[in-house]
Order: C-alpha cells, then structure tokens, then sequence
C-alpha cells in the first residue's frame, strides 16, 4: 500500500459498525481477564485479523478500511483496562451498592473522549518526530501491509479460542470437573511453604503474549510474597501481641483443617490482611517514578506538537497528516470536561470543591496522557505502566482534597477515586491512540479519522462496562475472595486506589508494610538502572513486580510459563534473526495466544450471564459423581494445561502466517 492513496475507503459505514462490534466484545473480554489477573492485553492484531476475514467475505476491504476496524476495536482493551482499574473501588469502599450505569458511562466515556483529545497534540512530536518505536502499532501495521492469509489466522484463532473456552467450562465456575488451581502447601518445621499454579489456559496466554521477561519478574514477586514475606510474618511477627486479633483469625480458620490445609488458609489470610500492601508501597513508588524519569520527555514531547498544531493550522496538508483541527480539540475538552464538573460537584456538595476537582482532572488527565503515550511509545501498551500513572493521581488528589475537605471526610476518598478513574480512562486510551496512529502513520491512514473511530470506540466500550461489572460481581464476585464468592474476581488494581485513597483520609492501613513494600520499589529501581546501564537483555520493571507481589502466586506462575513457551519457541526459530524477523515468526503464537485468552474469557462471561439470570452458581455444575476433585483433578488439570502448553508451541514454532 503506497501512502499516497487518499481516495481508498477509510471510515466507512461497514467499517464503523464492525469496529463497534468488535469493540465491545473485546472490552467485556478484557474486563474478565483484567480483573482476574490484574492485567489485560492489546488486542489490535486480532481485530486487524478479524477485520480482514469479515472485510473480505463482504467484498472488498483494503488496508485503510481495516486499519480503521482495528482502530475502533482496540478501544475495548483501553476503557476495559481504564474502567477496572478503578470504577471497582467505588463498590469495594460501599459508596455504591452495584454499578450505576449512567455514572461508568460518564466516568469511562468522557475520560476516553478526553483521552482521544489530549493525544492530538503528542502524535507529531512522538510519531513523525522522534519516530518512537510503538511496538503494538508497528505490528499491526506490518500484518495490515502484509495482507497476510485472513483464513489462516481466523482458523488459529477460532481453535484457540475453542480451546480457552473449554478449559474455563471444565473449571469450578462451570462443569467442575477440575479445580481452578493446583496447590501443594504445608508446614516444613515452622516454615510456612507454598506452591500453585491456576489452570487457566489464558493466563498462559498473557504469558505468551508479555514474554519471558515480564512473566519472569512478576513471577518473582509472587515468590517474595508467598515464599519469603509470610514465612517470615507468620514465625516472627504473628506471635507479637499487637498482631493477637489476626492470630486469632488465623487460628479460628483452622481449628477443623489438616496441616496443609491451614497452611493454604494461614497463606491467604496473611496476604491479605498485611503482605499485599507490599505491592502497595511498592507500585506507589513506581508511578512517582514513571513521572520523575519522563518529565523531560513529556515536556518537550507536549511542546513540539503544539507548535506544529499552529504551525499546519490553515495549510495545505497532506491527507496523512490531518489531525482533529486544534480549535476543535480545544473546544472539545472544555465541553467533555462541563458535564464532569457536574459530577463532581454532585459528589461533594460544593461548588468550589468541584471545580477544584475538575481543574485537577484536567491537569493530571493531560500530563498523564502524556506519560501513557511515552511510555506506549518505549515499551508498548502491554507494558505501560497505567496503574502506577493512576495512583499518582489518587494520591495527589486526595493529599489536595484532604485541605478542602478534611481528614476525617467519608466522600474524601471517593471524590480522589473519581478524579482518578476519568484520568486512567484518558491515559489508557491516550496511550493506545498513538499505537493506532503509528500503524496509520505506516499504512497511509488519515489521523483525524482515526481519532474520530476510536472516539466512537471509547463511547460504545463504555456503554457496556456497567452491565458487564454487575454480572460478573453478582455472578463471581469482585475483591477478595469469601466463603459466598469462592471463585471472586482480585480486582488487585481498584484494591490498591481504595486502599491508598481510605488511608490519606485516616482509614486503617498496615502503613509499616507499605512503608517496606516503598523500600522494595526503590531496590527494584536501583537493580534495573544498573541492568540498564550495563545494557543487560533482560529488564526489571518496578510495576511489573509491584503487580506479582500484590496478586497470587498461583495467579502469576502460569504467566510465568507462558513467557518461557514464547522464549522456547523463539529460540527454535534458529539465531541471527532481526527482531522484526522474530516478530514474524511469532505472529502466529501471538494469535494462538490472543485465542486462548478471548475464548476463555468470553466463556467466563457466558457462564457469568447463566449464574446472572438463574442465580444459581452451580447452574452447569456436573453431578458429584462425574467430577474429578482432590489430587487427581489437580493432576487432571495439570495434564490438560500441559497438553494447551504443547498444542501452542506446536503451532507458534512453525512460524509466519501461512496457510496450515
């Protein structure tokens, strides 16, 4: 495709209703999978996949048309992942009993306009100035350029997909056939051992899709969690007489259990009562530093693209380099950011004080952007650092909220979680905006096209988050896990803002374990400069730890696996190949890995509406007598994550996207 080509069809009709379509399946997807594994996945490949195939079957369907698709689509991942991360912490704090639904759309769909609207400016600078890498974006557009064989990757996914669906019916949520998770825990002298891993074959599939570096950290710092931090607690700091009320809990959970069985109970509950916040000091950290290490970056990044926004206002322009006019932009933010005035002022009761939050929002929604799209730009969407970004804003809108309000204020936390959850709404979509224009930028796409699709895409994302948070709240559970919710969702990300937002307003906070989880980050931070500096292969993100210390174990070893499937079936693919070669040779695992999650996923939500409507949890519940429970359904569960592990590096490692 020649980059010159202004009449081929764009935004099209058939284009605009695929994209939304696509969209909002992907967005309920990513919100099962983010709030059961504390992260989701950029989902532009399978959309300009899909996008081809259907295209195709409807006659025609050039480059442009599907760039467009997978523009619009890749919203569900962005306001999936800007929604869970925060909107969850208004129900876990009890200000709302379940979702409403005109405030997450307000929240999602106005913090995802805003986002379309403070990335405008960033493009040139970013994309055609410092030309930044984009990562996503740069793979979508060599699928897209390829025009590879849509039959061969919709096959890949389809049977893929077939395969997570089916390991998440054969689970306890749906057949029970097989326990969620296979666990090995007891007491070795005093020392509290652990070990576990889910058998989810998506969360073999995250680990694919974020190699072996990312699984590997946070990995490790579920192993400091589990296998160091509450070994430790429970020998030498339980017994203090300050820790009698936990001990007691302790001791009452396993009054009628086996050795192994308090040891698995003893685990849980001191995580989640003092050894998470680990993850808390530890991702607090993080994102100061995200800000501190890109001031420079973001700075002249935000000035260069204003200068050229004037610059080109009222010019003759190629068609590749028409953005959303500036006045228009400009215009846009003052509209979306009135009705969210009003929102807040509707919380707090106070003109000023809404005002104040607005001008807050505004301030942290644009520099934050910023930051996102930087950071989409270095590491990729996958990796950004969005979480850490957020609780920045939370913790810096609650310290300016305590002034107003005060200390002892109940809706102090609220408000400083509202501020938060539109700016992670515009920073994620901020971010995954510059990987749908870097692709464009290659291709030959019109921009302001782009960003009015993707716009549409935020908007219809975010009319169906509502929906999809009260069934899987009704249906699993959202927050720690319970006796009524056994299989609940961790929701680890809103768990952190509304620990960080209830403890600057006084609330109860293990503050001596998020103190020490601060001093982890900075280690963390000091051994990845020096890896950096010494130019090792391997990096140590300090979120990416911050996220395996804060989430189960079992939750992070599959991960862990899946990078170590994508490392293994890399290095089949023989040495001296560029990374962009790799990158090819992998498309094919990276779809099988897309398949896996998507179809799991999607499964989880069909189940969930099931439990929904019937309100029955056992509704496909096989009788007792047919499930396999105990040790053998483990080792059930096990073989057949073996056999999804086999079955994917079978496929990845032959390689491109040719025909089978």
């Amino acid at each position: 495709m020649n980059a010159a080509d202004a009449t081929a069809p764009q935004l099209t009709a058939r284009a605009i209703i695929l994209s939304i379509v696509l969209a909002t399946v992907l967005a309920a997807a990513n919100t099962y999978l983010g709030l059961f594994a504390g992260m989701t996945i950029a989902s532009a490949i399978p959309a300009a996949v899909v996008s081809m195939a259907v295209l195709r079957a409807l006659g025609g369907g050039g480059i442009l048309e599907n760039n467009i698709v997978q523009t619009g689509a890749s919203a569900g991942t962005s306001i999936a992942s800007g929604v869970i991360f925060t909107v969850p912490a208004l129900v876990l704090m009890g200000y709302w009993p379940d979702f409403k639904y005109w405030w997450v759309l307000a929240i999602a769909g106005l913090g995802g306009l805003l986002g379309v609207l403070f990335s405008v400016p960033l493009r040139r600078s970013l994309i055609v100035d410092q030309q930044m890498t984009f990562p996503e974006g740069k793979a979508a557009a060599e699928v897209l350029k390829a025009g590879e064989n849509p039959a061969a990757g919709i096959r890949i996914l389809g049977l893929a997909s077939l395969g997570g669906a089916i390991g998440k019916l054969f689970t306890a949520s749906g057949l029970r056939l097989i326990p969620d998770s296979s666990l090995a825990s007891g007491f070795i002298g005093k020392y509290l051992g652990y070990m576990g891993t889910n058998l989810s074959p998506a969360l073999l599939g995250v680990g694919y899709i974020v190699g072996l570096n990312i699984g590997a950290v946070v990995v490790s710092g579920s192993l400091l969690s589990f296998n160091i931090a509450i070994p430790l607690y429970h020998e030498y700091f339980l017994p203090d007489p300050e820790n009698a009320d936990l001990a007691a809990t302790i001791a009452a959970a396993c009054a009628n259990l086996t050795s192994s069985e308090c040891a698995e109970a003893s685990a849980q509950i001191l995580r989640g009562a003092r050894i998470r916040y680990l993850g808390v000091g530890a991702m607090l950290v993080g994102g100061l530093w995200a800000l501190i290490t890109l001031r420079g970056s973001i700075v002249s990044g935000v000035k260069s693209g204003l200068a050229a926004a004037r610059a080109g206002s009222g010019a003759l322009i190629a068609h590749t380099d028409r953005d959303l006019p500036m006045k228009w932009v400009l215009i846009g933010i003052v509209l979306f950011t009135l009705p969210l005035g009003v929102l807040y002022y509707n919380i707090v009761g106070n003109l000023g004080i809404g005002l104040a939050m607005s001008v807050i929002m505004v301030v942290a929604g644009f520099l934050f952007c910023s930051v996102s799209a930087y950071m989409a730009g270095l590491v990729g969407s996958s990796n950004n650092p969005v979480s850490g970004i957020t609780i920045a804003t939370i913790l810096f809108a609650a310290l300016v909220l305590v002034a107003f309000l005060g200390k002892t204020s109940t809706i102090g936390p609220v408000a400083a979680v509202m501020i938060g959850a539109v700016v992670c709404c515009a920073a994620c979509i901020a971010g995954d905006n510059l990987q749908d224009l870097k692709a464009g930028y290659i291709v030959g796409a019109t921009p302001w096209r782009q960003q009015v699709m993707l716009a549409i895409g935020a908007v219809s994302c975010a009319a169906v988050m509502a929906p999809t948070l009260n069934m899987l709240a009704h249906s699993y559970g959202i927050g720690p896990r319970t006796p009524e919710h056994p299989q609940s969702l961790e929701a680890a990300q809103a768990n952190l803002m509304a620990s960080v937002a209830k403890g600057i307003f006084g609330g109860e906070l293990p503050w001596d374990m998020i103190a020490i989880g601060a001093v982890i980050g900075v280690a963390v931070i000091i051994f990845d400069s020096i890896l950096k500096a010494k130019k090792a292969p391997f990096r140590v993100p300090v979120l990416a730890a911050a996220i395996g210390i804060y989430l189960p174990l079992e939750t992070m070893v599959p991960i862990f696996l899946g990078g170590l499937l994508n490392y293994l079936v890399t290095r089949s693919f023989g040495k001296g190949l560029s990374e962009e070669e790799v990158e090819k040779r992998n498309r094919k695992g990276m779809l099988f890995a897309a398949g896996l999650i998507t179809g799991e996923a999607l499964m989880g939500i069909f189940i969930g509406f099931a439990i929904y409507g019937t309100d029955r949890a056992d509704v496909f519940a096989l009788p007792a007598s047919l499930q396999i429970g105990g040790t053998l359904g483990e080792w059930v569960g096990l073989a057949l994550l073996a056999v999804v592990g086999g079955w994917m590096y079978r496929v990845s490692k032959r390689g491109g996207m040719e025909p089978q």
